[in-house]
């Protein structure tokens, strides 16, 4: 039979999202913040030359992504129930 999460479980998971979400806010802060300051570099050294902060603001902009799917998209797990476990070991069960 299936189990629901109990409260405790789910005010943990809830907890966790939250978490997730505030550090994703910090994370866009700082993503700001050196984009800003790699592209001031760039712009007082080498004005007319390539524009290497690009790279910088790539790599980071791909961890932004994969942050943000963890705090609010497909990535983000719910929590595990014992309805979970229980079907799992029937699944277990019915492939040995």
């Amino acid at each position: 039979m299936s189990q629901p999460a109990s409260d405790s479980e789910m005010r943990k998971h809830a907890a966790k999202l939250l978490k997730k979400r505030e550090d994703f806010k910090q994370y866009m802060w700082v993503y700001l913040i050196v984009t800003a300051i790699t592209t001031g570099v760039w712009f007082f050294t080498t004005p007319d030359g390539y524009y290497w902060p690009i790279w910088v603001i790539f790599g980071m902009g791909i961890g932004a992504v994969f942050t943000a799917l963890d705090a609010y998209g497909k990535l983000s797990n719910k929590p595990i129930t014992e309805a979970d476990i229980d079907a799992e070991v029937e699944r277990l069960k019915r492939n040995s």
